[in-house]
């Protein structure tokens, strides 16, 4: 059967993580630009490969100062770190769901994550092109990639959490 390629549709997808903050609540962000590229043999994903980069300077909380934070050197260190990169080594079935095995790159450390793909399906926009849609999540622990910065609570506990949430809405379009 023959590679298939696919490539990311931006304007129907999103890229998002949330975190702890002071042990409370959740803080979610966000990655405006990111681009991925996903590779199958036809319209089966098991075995197949996804590649993606996102750009750090398009970090977004909601909150500017949050953000500057987050990209300074106390956290992702924008400068001399300006994505982060994900490349699978594996795409297993999962009943219809697949799970997906690969290196993560953030802050030039590379470690090996495992992330939940629920595939949405397989349909054909107004304009002809097929599309495939996956719902993506996952959980890293932040200091694993260099991630480390933090304060410690008067009342106990730390103002952020090592866990990260990964999650995502993912709209790929199938090159002809």
């Amino acid at each position: 059967m023959a590679t298939t390629k696919w490539i990311l549709d931006p304007t129907h997808s999103e890229l998002q993580f949330k975190v702890k903050h002071l042990m409370i609540t959740t803080v979610t962000g966000s990655l405006k630009s990111f681009t991925a590229d996903l590779t199958s043999e036809g319209d089966e994903f098991e075995n197949g490969e996804i590649a993606f980069s996102g750009e750090i300077a398009s970090l977004d909380t909601g909150n500017t100062d949050r953000d500057n934070h987050l990209k300074s050197g106390d956290f992702f260190d924008a400068e001399k770190f300006s994505t982060i990169e994900f490349k699978s080594s594996s795409i297993e079935k999962d009943g219809v769901d697949y799970l997906v095995t690969g290196d993560l790159t953030i802050k030039g450390e590379t470690k090996s994550v495992k992330l939940t793909a629920e595939f949405g399906g397989i349909a054909t926009d107004p304009w002809g092109n097929t599309k495939a849609g996956f719902t993506l999540s996952g959980k890293i622990n932040r200091s694993d990639f260099g991630l480390t910065w933090n304060a410690a609570l008067e009342t106990g506990g730390v103002m952020v959490s090592e866990e990260v949430r990964i999650l995502g809405e993912l709209q790929f379009v199938k090159q002809a």
